[in-house]
């Protein structure tokens, strides 16, 4: 794997513009969380074939405002140069390496196809049942978008008009929502066994 640190925006933006599939991580030095997604990114080098930028938030300025995204360290999945899913927080290696292999990009194995998943998951910083949520995700290498509807006013309201729940976590998987931390349901929509 090729890890390649970029300053700015049109740095990254050529970087991934001839590629098929690449990968951003954003970082911010100095944070254990940063430390420990560039610590296993970086153990991953020689495992994965494909491009991986990094980026610093703390010296680089405009890649996370063009990108949208909030939190740091984020793990950015392009194809095509297109962002196609946002991993936040440190991931496990093994989470990583299935990322970056293309085995957990909302994608879950049934029979002889894949079907793609879109996994949304509602949660608050000081919430441990979200914590409980992401890590169980993680494990079993399910891709999913994280939306902290403490900071998204807009993100809790469009949360509770689906649910008609306000408390977190809450998980939307294809249009379905599940409120709580309920692992049977999850594993009937994720096809976990």
């Amino acid at each position: 794997m090729k890890i390649t640190e970029v300053k700015s925006y049109s740095e990254l933006e050529a970087g991934i513009s001839s590629l098929e599939r690449s990968f951003l991580l954003l970082y911010k030095g100095g944070t254990e969380q940063s430390e420990c997604a560039l610590g296993r990114i970086k153990e991953l080098a020689d495992e994965e074939e494909h491009s991986v930028f990094i980026a610093n938030v703390n010296n680089v300025r405009d890649i996370h405002s063009k990108l949208q995204v909030t939190n740091a360290p984020s793990l950015v999945v392009f194809s095509g140069g297109e962002v196609v899913n946002v991993i936040k927080g440190c991931q496990t290696e093994s989470a990583y390496g299935s990322i970056l292999s293309g085995r957990a990009i909302g994608t879950v194995p049934s029979g002889d196809s894949k079907k793609t998943r879109r996994v949304t998951v509602y949660t608050t910083p000081i919430c441990s049942w979200c914590t409980t949520l992401k890590t169980y995700l993680n494990e079993n290498n399910v891709s999913y978008r994280e939306v902290n509807v403490a900071a998204d006013t807009a993100a809790a309201t469009a949360m509770v008009s689906k649910s008609g729940q306000q408390g977190v976590p809450q998980t939307e998987i294809n249009g379905q929502m599940i409120v709580g931390f309920d692992k049977n349901r999850i594993n009937q929509l994720l096809e976990i066994h």
